[in-house]
């Protein structure tokens, strides 16, 4: 279309922001054919055989609980569906997928979650811990060597 409307090989290719043979190949291709030279040609090499719908859909569903994670990794994914994990993080990055960033909360597998939030909420509420507990509270501590008021 640009071309069309004047622009040049190398303004086209400005335009659409690829190189002047990506823009000389497809202006080729549609002169020749016209419309139906703008379709896909056959790739070299070996067909696709893994789809990506089937990743994705796998990486909606939560993992087994037997993993014992909140959400998937390339490599855990993966190995669940008999593919490989650069073949996972291929389909995730071409679709933007990214599992990690779940806008949903994710409970924790901790099971110690319960006795470290009781002792993060306990420093809240009560920030003055008594002397020979952990002191975390920001109280008053010595100066560092060198910070003294001694000798001015």
């Amino acid at each position: 279309m640009a071309i069309a409307d004047g622009a040049g090989t190398t303004g086209a290719a400005r335009i659409v922001g690829v190189s002047r043979p990506t823009v000389i190949k497809w202006r080729d291709r549609f002169a020749a054919n016209g419309i139906a030279g703008l379709d896909d040609e056959a790739r070299p090499g070996r067909p696709k055989t893994v789809d990506d719908a089937a990743i994705l859909a796998a990486t909606l569903e939560a993992p087994p609980e037997s993993l014992a994670v909140t959400h998937w990794s390339s490599r855990l994914l993966g190995r669940h569906l008999g593919v490989g994990d650069a073949t996972v993080a291929r389909a995730w990055r071409r679709y933007g997928v990214k599992p990690w960033r779940r806008e949903t909360f994710k409970f924790s597998t901790d099971p110690e979650l319960e006795a470290k939030v009781r002792d993060v909420v306990g420093l809240y509420l009560n920030p003055r811990a008594p002397r020979g507990a952990d002191d975390l509270s920001g109280g008053e501590r010595p100066s560092p060597p060198g910070l003294s008021q001694q000798g001015r």
